[in-house]
């Protein structure tokens, strides 16, 4: 895929982890021997500035795949990514009539603007992201269908630029629940360097001199690689190998380690999914039958370069996962907690007084902290110690509880 999008520039890892995404979707069922149904379907989102070609990434992969759908999030409802009830114009009876994520079953869900849907089209797809199904109850319609696709989706900061000094889930602002759901999230950001502008402005200039000759020299037809996946997916079932079952504990046991000794949950069995699922599409994409050792290590290489650039706490400069998991890092959860016991400490003082102004207090409890308190940080302390019955806040006015 790499050779396939020429005029995207660079980019070469996030190119690689959609390839994977393609190879994936084989869903294992091992109902019969008791332990059930595992999802192979991998949920990837691309973030960045705008004009970093997200969206012509996912038009890419929305013409490749053969039962795609292209949706944007501005354009979308719940009922048009779902399914909504209708009334068949001859028999006059309720009929289902099924929306994206249905028709994209086995395949890919390509979303746009993924930051701009509202909250109730969002929350239809925690279902399928997890479970793969699509439960719904209309007009005396019940049923699940099956919705066994992956998502690829964009979204945009708030800003409209980045902001290298808020975490993810502050730059786009989407529920910590969802993203969580992803595999993988990538960064496309533009670096703003003369020396990199100076080779992507070469890169697509030389693209209008080629002529059709050259620009198909290296690239490998688009129909046969629709054949190349279709073949691979339908009869390469790859079987993880002893040693790469042992590679994955270890992975696992070594990502757990990294934040025991900073007191965080630096990973979740969700997170070994994630690389199981990457490394078998890895020897899929071999036409290997086995997942080996050099899978596995291109699959913990691939998920940490995400993992680099989404997770990262801009305060600290470290990887903390936290940040995708509970929507806040730790080091942010320590400082909350902090600030909420200085100004239980602070109030405590002043206890004799009856009533205390929330203003006033606000600016005492500045000048004594030590870093920097924003309005918002005091109210979400206030908040903290009334839900610990601490204390009562009414109209701006402040007082213990008897």
């Amino acid at each position: 895929m790499c050779q396939h999008t020429p005029s995207i520039y660079e980019n070469e890892d996030i190119k690689k982890g959609i390839l994977l995404q393609l190879f994936g979707g084989c869903r294992k069922d091992f109902t019969n021997s008791g332990r059930g149904k595992f999802r192979s379907e991998m949920n990837i989102l691309l973030c960045g500035d705008p004009g970093t070609s997200k969206s012509q990434l996912l038009q890419y992969v929305h013409h490749l795949v053969p039962r795609g759908q292209y949706t944007s999030g501005k354009g979308s409802s719940a009922v048009g990514l779902t399914a909504y009830v209708t009334k068949d114009p001859e028999t006059r009876q309720l009929v289902l009539q099924t929306g994206a994520l249905v028709l994209s079953d086995n395949g890919v869900c390509c979303i746009d603007e993924f930051d701009k849907m509202n909250d109730s089209t969002r929350s239809v797809l925690h279902e399928v992201m997890e479970q793969q199904t699509l439960s719904i109850a209309k007009a005396g319609i019940i049923c699940s269908l099956n919705a066994r696709t992956s998502i690829l989706a964009t979204a945009n900061p708030v800003e409209s630029q980045w902001n290298k000094n808020r975490t993810i889930t502050e730059n786009i602002q989407l529920p910590h629940t969802l993203l969580s759901r992803f595999d993988l999230i990538f960064l496309i950001l533009d670096p703003q360097d003369e020396m990199y502008d100076r080779r992507l402005a070469s890169h697509l200039v030389s693209l209008y001199f080629q002529s059709e000759e050259e620009e198909h020299e290296d690239q490998m037809d688009m129909g046969i690689l629709k054949d190349y996946i279709t073949y691979a997916k339908r009869f390469i079932n790859p079987k993880i190998s002893e040693e790469a079952g042992q590679a994955f504990v270890e992975a696992y046991v070594m990502m757990r380690k990294v934040g025991s000794g900073r007191g965080q949950i630096s990973a979740y069995p969700r997170q070994l999914e994630s690389l199981i699922r990457f490394a078998e599409a890895h020897a899929r994409m071999r036409y290997c039958t086995t997942v080996e050792l050099a899978d596995v290590e291109e699959a913990k290489r691939l998920y940490k370069e995400a993992l680099k650039q989404a997770a990262v706490d801009p305060s600290t400069g470290k990887i903390d996962v936290t940040i995708l998991t509970t929507g806040i890092s730790g080091a942010a959860r320590k400082r909350k907690a902090e600030i909420t016991q200085s100004l239980k400490k602070l109030i405590k003082e002043k206890g004799k007084v009856p009533t205390l102004k929330q203003p006033k207090l606000l600016e005492e409890f500045k000048e004594r902290s030590d870093f920097p308190v924003t309005k918002d940080m005091f109210e979400d302390a206030l908040k903290e110690l009334q839900d610990e019955d601490f204390l009562i806040v009414t109209n701006k006015l402040i007082r213990l509880c008897q």
